[in-house]
């Protein structure tokens, strides 16, 4: 029993042994006050949530941990009620690093604590593997982020997403260097994880299906900073666009070092980097280059606004790129809760396929295998500093 539960029995049990010691000794025969009931605590309910929060993303990490965080407070401020009890919800935060090997780990242990669901994980190397330690155990599992498909091809029915994915993003992007800004000669870098290889080979298929060559594909990896190698090599070929796959810690820089050796076609790529870190690291250099978003502009989402605001008080940052979608997935799985009655994963998991919410981000509905339906994708550019949106494919109701 906490402890200011147990403090309040003997505030009341003390009243009434005073209140019989006072008539006992007074013989008056007035009848003993009747004894006030103590509220019954509430039931706590613990929600998982992952994402790298040590490492050179962790300030997209912190950006997720920081939606969860919002999502749980309002939701503790609502009483909600389940099952006839009064829940608590309490966030279990964990940091896989960025690594699938710790994010494993981390996942087992939100199984063990018996966490009621899971959201996360950020990056898609992460997700893919954690994703079968919660589908064994029965949990489920809403990344606000991962975007590689393979996520959700795997069958598990415990495996949602409220973010569009890599086919639909390569699509996108492809389209966009194409038929806008009519790439024919294109060089293609990646980091080699699930995330940023995948995005690449999807972004490869499209260009090529339309008539782009692909005049160089390099790799590096998710923790490098130097570039001059691969750039080298790469001028050489002459390429008029380069694209990265990867995140904003390796974007910048890499888009720093391309002025620097007169490489001054632009760059493009996906999601991992249009942030406003891309162009605090990238500095003069983010300024005309292109990347793509998986969901519809700030200013085209329903709730954005106030939860910007309230983001901002809170924790006295700006929004990087996920936590609105993290908040809305957290607010999803609570919402599947409240319509199946209960907090046990067993009971609830069948309602998050039934899924018709209306979110901050948008209209949220899974499609039969977990993947978000009308999944949008808009397009940006660097423009005196910062992200101005070009164009939005996909989002309708």
């Amino acid at each position: 029993m906490p402890q200011y539960a147990r403090l309040s029995l003997m505030v009341i049990a003390i009243t009434l042994i005073a209140c019989s010691k006072q008539e006992a000794a007074t013989g008056s025969s007035a009848a003993a006050p009747t004894p006030i009931a103590a509220a019954a605590p509430a039931v706590v309910v613990k929600i998982g949530q992952v994402s790298p929060m040590s490492g050179p993303i962790a300030h997209l990490g912190k950006d997720n941990e920081h939606g969860a965080t919002l999502a749980v407070a309002d939701l503790n401020t609502q009483g909600i009620e389940i099952g006839g009890k009064k829940i608590r919800f309490e966030l279990m935060s964990e940091d896989d690093q960025g690594d699938p090997r710790i994010g494993t780990q981390v996942a087992q242990r939100l199984v063990d604590a018996k966490v009621a669901g899971v959201i996360g994980h950020l990056n898609s190397g992460t997700t893919i593997p954690a994703s079968k330690i919660y589908a064994d155990a029965g949990i489920p599992q809403i990344s606000p982020s991962a975007t590689n498909p393979t996520y959700t091809k795997q069958g598990y029915k415990t495996a949602f997403r409220v973010i569009a994915n890599d086919i639909q993003q390569g699509r996108a992007l492809g389209e966009f260097a194409v038929d806008h800004l009519k790439a024919k000669r294109v060089a293609i870098i990646d980091d080699r994880t699930a995330y940023g290889q995948g995005l690449a080979n999807q972004f490869e298929a499209v260009i090529k299906a339309k008539g782009a060559w692909v005049v160089g594909r390099e790799f590096t990896t998710n923790s490098a900073t130097d570039f001059n190698t691969i750039l080298t090599s790469l001028k050489a070929k002459k390429p008029d666009l380069v694209f990265y796959g990867g995140m904003d810690a390796q974007a910048g820089p890499l888009a720093k070092q391309m002025d620097n050796l007169g490489l001054k076609t632009k760059l493009i790529g996906g999601d991992g980097w249009q942030s406003p870190e891309f162009i605090k690291l990238a500095g003069p250099a983010a300024e005309g280059q292109y990347a793509s978003s998986c969901g519809v502009p700030h200013d085209k989402m329903p709730g954005y606004a106030t939860f910007n605001d309230k983001f901002k008080k809170t924790f006295g940052t700006d929004v990087q790129i996920y936590a609105p979608y993290e908040y809305d997935a957290t607010m999803v799985l609570v919402d599947a809760m409240k319509r199946a009655n209960s907090t046990d994963p067993t009971i609830y998991l069948p309602e998050l396929s039934k899924t018709s919410y209306k979110g901050i981000t948008g209209n949220i509905a899974f499609d039969y295998k977990g993947d978000v339906k009308n999944g949008a994708v808009t397009v940006y550019q660097v423009k005196n500093g910062q992200w101005q949106v070009l164009s939005t494919v996909g989002g309708a109701d």
